[in-house]
């Protein structure tokens, strides 16, 4: 098993479910709603969103074959929690992380720029 398999392993487990009730009020810490492509059920998953001009960027930092990304691609988009404020998104894609650094405000883009996630998801708001 991988290692970001393992470390995603043990957040689904044990830290988001401490995490889930301060995510979507502080900065950094949000949250995604997702419908489970088979299961049809809801799920919050605690995730670093960064605001973009159109949307918000998630850095895919355990890779982009998570259950909640291929939850959002499935269904075109999902909900979001951030800063207090719930809105829907749209349009998944999965790009660079450069690419999407260039989207972000400061600091938001040197803090992409040090990290070493090849991938983020970009969601455009509804």
């Amino acid at each position: 098993m991988r290692f970001a398999d393992q470390r995603a392993r043990l957040n689904r487990r044990f830290f988001n479910h401490v995490m889930l009730p301060l995510s979507g009020r502080v900065a950094m810490w949000s949250i995604i709603e997702h419908r489970g492509r088979r299961s049809g059920e809801v799920y919050r998953t605690p995730v670093s969103m960064f605001p973009t001009p159109d949307g918000v960027a998630i850095m895919l930092a355990y890779g982009e074959d998570r259950d909640w990304v291929r939850n959002l691609q499935a269904a075109g988009g999902g909900r979001v929690t951030m800063g207090g404020k719930t809105f829907d998104v749209t349009d998944p894609q999965i790009v660079p992380t450069a690419e999407a650094a260039a989207m972000l405000g400061t600091p938001w883009r040197q803090a992409f720029g040090l990290m070493s996630t090849p991938s983020t998801l970009l969601l455009r708001r509804a």
